[in-house]
């Protein structure tokens, strides 16, 4: 299904959504995706669905997907992530997680997403070694909180094998997840950014984080070798969360665009509410400062439903992203942006292409 919306007046922020092409790709449980181009071929990795770790997706054509069903590319987690339990324990009043699954239910997550290991956002990058890179999140072994990790393959639809310890986990500020990885054509540097969690630990309200004091949910960007995944110095923050962000910051994933600037898109208030978004901002350098430039998507925009999770390929140009179906799921969709720099002196982000 493809989808082009002329400018609609919207009642969030007065924001005005530009003429937007998009096509929904993948049906329902698809969330967070990732892309790979390898070769004439197209990778799509998703969020577990309670049966496959990391879901996989293939395309020629960026338009047509076929769904890689019953394959897991990532089906061993790291001997640091929590054991996944029968499929049916967490549904069971007796089994202690009833109550978990029920609240699950009421935030609008899905509780099958929330099992162990409960492997979140998946993303996957080349390294200058010709390997490919799946950096992840999952939940810590005897811990609901979640590190990021790293896997390993010589093939881009796995499977891949995860390092022994976790990449980063930032236990007492709330865990991290959201990993996405980001070569700088320009240096030759290769960096990791991340959410630090920080909601996870929030005094309570939507997305555990809106009851006073809330706590910040930064992005940090983590600089790392030619591998993707040896650490160079330590992680810097780029962003964090603002009044007009809600309970939190999330889903980060940098681009460099032609002319030079970085564009660092990345997602806003509750993944439960229909205030959802896709946000972007931008810098003259890749640690920053950025700047907001307003939202991409909302609510509304080709009406779609609380679009989030957008991922732009290495070419600056391809992107992926989800949104909420009728089923109460994820879809994934695909579109084509351009950047211009205006007037005002702010970057401008358009969905071209479907």
């Amino acid at each position: 299904m493809t989808v082009d919306a002329a400018p609609t007046n919207m009642t969030a922020g007065g924001f005005k959504p530009p003429h937007f092409k998009t096509q929904k790709v993948v049906q329902d449980h698809f969330a967070d995706p990732g892309i790979l181009k390898v070769g004439d071929t197209w990778y799509a990795f998703a969020t577990n669905n309670g049966k496959q770790n990391v879901r996989v997706a293939t395309s020629t054509d960026f338009s047509s997907w076929t769904v890689m069903e019953n394959w897991d590319a990532l089906p061993r987690t790291g001997s640091w992530t929590a054991q996944p339990k029968m499929e049916t324990e967490n549904f069971l009043p007796t089994s202690g997680k009833f109550i978990d699954t029920i609240k699950d239910l009421v935030d609008g997550r899905w509780p099958w997403s929330n099992a162990p290991p409960a492997v979140w956002a998946p993303d996957v990058s080349t390294n200058d070694l010709g390997m490919h890179v799946l950096y992840y999140s999952a939940q810590q072994k005897g811990e609901k909180r979640h590190c990021v990790g790293v896997a390993v393959s010589a093939t881009p639809q796995g499977p891949y094998q995860a390092l022994d310890e976790p990449f980063a986990c930032h236990e007492e500020q709330g865990g991290s997840i959201d990993p996405s990885g980001f070569h700088d054509t320009a240096t030759g540097k290769r960096y990791v950014t991340y959410k630090i969690d920080g909601n996870n630990v929030g005094n309570g309200g939507l997305c555990g984080n809106m009851v006073a004091p809330q706590v910040p949910t930064p992005i940090m960007l983590q600089e790392v070798g030619p591998d993707g995944f040896t650490k160079i110095g330590d992680p810097v923050q780029i962003l964090d969360r603002g009044v007009d962000d809600g309970p939190l910051v999330e889903a980060p994933n940098l681009v460099r665009t032609e002319d030079g600037k970085y564009v660092l898109f990345f997602s806003s208030n509750c993944y439960s509410t229909d205030l959802y978004d896709i946000g972007y901002a931008f810098a003259d350098s890749v640690t920053g400062p950025y700047t907001k430039a307003g939202p991409f998507a909302i609510t509304g925009t080709a009406g779609l439903k609380a679009p989030g999770g957008a991922t732009v390929a290495p070419d600056g140009k391809h992107m992926v992203f989800h949104a909420a179906d009728e089923k109460g799921g994820r879809s994934m969709y695909t579109t084509e942006v351009s950047f211009e720099f205006g007037m005002d002196k702010k970057m401008k982000v358009a969905a071209i292409a479907a």
